[in-house]
């Protein structure tokens, strides 16, 4: 139905400054060269991650002792408060690293969920640790 297009432009008219064209050159070799440092940063990270990182293993009901860290209202000096507080009970947990805990009435207006990096499970009297080992 219609006229068609015409490029009334000729290809070979248009020329880049050799300038600007080096330009571009050294600019896209910048980018490819960022791009791949980028992603080999992103793997020696992962790996050096997953080298040590372990998932947590809590579960609701489990026994917790939570890190006095960021309790500022506990009395005393910092170095001679305990570093993990009370034995406390995981209600629910909110995602893979955080937990709502069941804390006492002494620290009931502190937030009651707790990142996992901030909670330490509480041993059972029957497992093997340091100080419950018989002597010969």
């Amino acid at each position: 139905m219609g006229r068609e297009r015409v490029n009334h432009l000729k290809e070979n008219l248009l020329a880049i400054h050799p300038t600007a064209q080096d330009f571009h050159d050294r600019w896209k070799r910048a980018c490819d060269t960022e791009a791949r440092c980028i992603a080999e940063a992103k793997e020696y990270n992962k790996q050096s991650y997953d080298k040590t990182h372990k998932e947590p293993d809590f579960k609701q009901g489990y026994q917790v002792l939570v890190s006095s860290l960021n309790f500022n209202n506990l009395n005393g000096p910092r170095k001679m408060r305990d570093q993990f507080l009370g034995l406390f009970t995981i209600n629910r947990l909110m995602g893979k690293n955080s937990g709502l805990v069941q804390v006492t009435e002494q620290f009931s207006r502190k937030h009651q969920v707790f990142q996992v990096s901030l909670v330490k499970p509480l041993h059972q009297s029957g497992e093997d640790t340091l100080h419950s080992r018989k002597k010969d």
